[in-house]
């Protein structure tokens, strides 16, 4: 059995059912789904994504990438993306391990390697041919959930390393930008930060530039240039996804779910609604509700 089939089956014995699994490891989450999915709309925070079997596409506005076991998926500030798996069965379930990045590890790591590997700047939403010491990496880590009294001592070890190959892999440069201040990047990070604390109100661009470290003409193009969409329109994506949540998991009215998430207006609420999840609310959740909450894959 080679090691992306020993990924897969690690996966699989660890996920019961469809959907996402939390770990005992906080940076590692199992995903299953044994069907193609719609797209489902959902923040994708900075994170490296291995999928073991099957296929998914992620958008971000006008852009898509398609990863699957012979691509991996490299996110590197936290997105709000698209995800649609659109390779799956029974037989051969969509397989997929996602490894949230450690910004104190890696910068921990950038002091350790003064010496940086040269390399090109990169989109933060990316796709790259599979690495295999990623997939041995990878492989270990989830392996330890089969002996959970070795996670404390050598996931964090296993999770170096992963980090330390994206460090000194062809998006190294890009990575080293995201966690150095004063770059273009780490600043639009902690814009990105500014922005997710306080979603549900008012936002003034000068907060988010003071905050992050920018002038106060930088933030729109240099957030749009990175994310693809102004800080406003980052905002309003956090808005809609938190507001479906609450709907689907709380049982709220529409109504009620747009003043908790910031809009003061039911029918601007309905229709930015209605643009990014292709339905009103409420026949959304209703649709929704006829899924299990797990077996919506990320």
């Amino acid at each position: 059995m080679d090691r992306i089939n020993e990924l897969a089956a690690g996966i699989d014995r660890h996920v019961a059912g469809n959907g996402i699994c939390t770990t005992t490891m906080p940076h590692l989450s199992l995903i299953r789904s044994d069907a193609p999915s719609g797209p489902t709309p959902a923040v994708y925070e900075a994170s490296l994504c291995l999928i073991a079997q099957g296929s998914k596409r992620v958008s971000i506005g006008e852009h898509s990438v398609v990863y699957d076991a012979a691509h991996y998926l490299l996110v590197s500030v936290d997105l709000p993306l698209v995800g649609h798996v659109i390779d799956a069965s029974p037989e051969r379930p969509y397989l997929c391990c996602k490894i949230d990045l450690d910004p104190a590890m890696l910068a921990d790591l950038m002091i350790s390697e003064r010496e940086a590997v040269p390399g090109v700047d990169l989109p933060v939403l990316g796709v790259y041919p599979t690495d295999p010491d990623l997939i041995d990496a990878a492989c270990r880590l989830v392996g330890l959930l089969d002996r959970p009294e070795t996670i404390r001592a050598l996931a964090p070890l296993i999770e170096r390393e992963i980090l330390y190959r994206l460090l000194t892999g062809p998006h190294g440069t890009m990575l080293r930008r995201v966690a150095t201040a004063g770059s273009n990047l780490h600043q639009v990070s902690r814009a990105i930060a500014a922005i997710r604390r306080s979603f549900d109100g008012p936002i003034r661009i000068d907060d988010v530039a003071a905050e992050a470290g920018m002038s106060p003409s930088s933030p729109h193009a240099h957030f749009k240039a990175i994310t693809r969409m102004t800080p406003l329109e980052y905002q309003k994506q956090l808005r809609l996804q938190e507001a479906r949540r609450l709907m689907l998991v709380g049982g709220i009215t529409a109504s009620t779910a747009g003043f908790a998430v910031g809009y003061e207006s039911p029918s601007q609420f309905s229709r930015e609604y209605k643009r990014l999840f292709g339905a009103p609310p409420r026949t959304d959740i209703e649709r929704l509700h006829a899924v299990p909450v797990a077996a919506m894959p990320l």
